[in-house]
């Protein structure tokens, strides 16, 4: 109809890192404080121009101090931009298999991430989600 080729549906997700090694062990083991993050969850955007996002954590966000986690937190609301963040990130680990669990298992079932250092990341209040 266009003239143009078909393009195919794309159902993979891979992100790698050049220089990401090692587990997410390694990097909480490496981290002074901060927070472990889980899963993030009920993902929207707020910017779509700047892919500023908003968002829930849930399942599971805990403390991590001197290396080592020392206990579970609450949920938070975080506003972000992906791509920020990978400006921001200081350290990665390996590439592995991730649940894209915004999308289930019928969409994005073929993911691959890393997990990240984040420094700053933005959480903006409590949530009350459990």
């Amino acid at each position: 109809m266009t003239g143009q080729p078909v393009t195919p549906a794309i159902d993979n997700l891979v992100l790698e890192v050049d220089g990401g090694t090692g587990s997410v062990d390694e990097l909480v083991a490496g981290t002074e404080r901060g927070l472990l993050l889980t899963c993030l969850w009920y993902i929207r955007a707020v910017d779509p121009q700047t892919l500023l996002l908003t968002g829930l954590t849930r399942d599971g966000v805990y403390l991590v101090e001197n290396g080592e986690v020392t206990g579970a937190v609450n949920n938070f609301r975080f506003n972000e931009s992906p791509v920020d963040l990978l400006r921001r990130f200081s350290h990665a680990s390996a590439t592995g298999p991730a649940f894209s669990r915004e999308w289930g298992d019928d969409y994005f079932s073929r993911t691959a991430m890393p997990a990240l250092r984040v420094p700053d990341f933005n959480m903006s209040s409590v949530s009350q989600a459990m």
